[in-house]
C-alpha cells in the first residue's frame, strides 16, 4: 500500500460550542483541517470515485457535526470530528484541527484550536 493523503483545508462552518452560556445561543465561525491517511491508488488507476475516500461525504459529515452538534470544549468537537471520519470506509488514519476563529477572550486572537491524530497520522 503506498503512502498517500487527502487533505481538507480551511472548511469553515458556524457552530455553537464553548465554555460560556453565551456561546450556545450564538453560532461562532470554526475552521476545520482534516488530512486523511489512505491507500489512493485504486482510485488513481480506475478513475473511480468509489475506489477512495469521497472528501464531499467528509465535509457534509463535519458540517453537520458542527451545525448540528454543541459541545463546551474544541478537544471534545475534534475528538467527534476525527471519530467520524476514522470510521469511514478507507480511512487508515485522520489527523483533525479545529479553530475557533473570534473566540471570546480579552485580548485580540486570530483563533485558538486543538489538533488531534488518530492512526498511522
Amino acid at each position: 500500500m503506498s503512502a498517500s493523503q487527502i487533505r481538507i483545508n480551511a472548511l469553515q462552518a458556524l457552530g455553537c460550542h464553548g465554555a460560556l452560556p453565551e456561546e450556545h445561543s450564538r453560532a461562532q465561525p470554526f475552521e476545520v483541517d482534516i488530512v486523511i491517511d489512505t491507500d489512493i491508488a485504486p482510485a488513481a488507476r480506475s478513475d473511480d470515485l468509489s475506489a477512495t475516500v469521497d472528501y464531499s461525504t467528509v465535509v457534509t459529515a463535519v458540517i453537520e457535526i458542527i451545525e448540528t452538534r454543541s459541545y463546551a470544549l474544541l478537544e471534545t468537537l475534534t475528538t467527534a470530528i476525527a471519530e467520524d471520519v476514522s470510521a469511514m470506509a478507507g480511512v487508515i488514519g485522520v489527523t483533525v484541527e479545529v479553530r475557533k476563529l473570534r473566540p471570546p477572550l480579552p485580548a485580540h486572537v486570530d483563533s485558538v484550536g486543538v489538533r488531534l491524530s488518530r492512526g498511522p497520522g
